[in-house]
């Protein structure tokens, strides 16, 4: 009976084995294709914001926002953001990231 037993329980392991890294497998590359999107989506939207100029008056403000952690939220910038989260609903960015953007634009 042991005799039998042994190379189930092997061939179980295996299986499991395989399971496990077509499992990972695909969690990776459903991770690197949502990754893909996503940058793709933000370069295209950093792309069309380079010409707009309620963004680009935003920068000075942007400016103070990050350098004060947070602290200082210019009129400009708020505009720019609103505008931002109106043109790109599906952007999944907090107000700093924003504004770390339009700095670098």
């Amino acid at each position: 009976m042991s005799r039998i037993l042994l190379p189930l329980c092997a061939a179980g392991l295996l299986l499991s084995g395989s399971l496990s890294a077509a499992s990972f497998t695909a969690t990776t590359d459903m991770i690197a294709g949502g990754l893909t999107n996503s940058i793709d989506a933000t370069s295209d939207l950093t792309s069309s914001l380079r010409d707009d100029k309620l963004v680009l008056e935003a920068r000075d403000d942007a400016a103070r926002f990050v350098a004060s952690q947070g602290e200082q939220r210019g009129a400009h910038l708020e505009a720019a953001l609103l505008h931002i989260r109106r043109q790109a609903p599906q952007l999944d960015a907090n107000d700093r990231q924003l504004a770390e953007a339009i700095l670098a634009l």
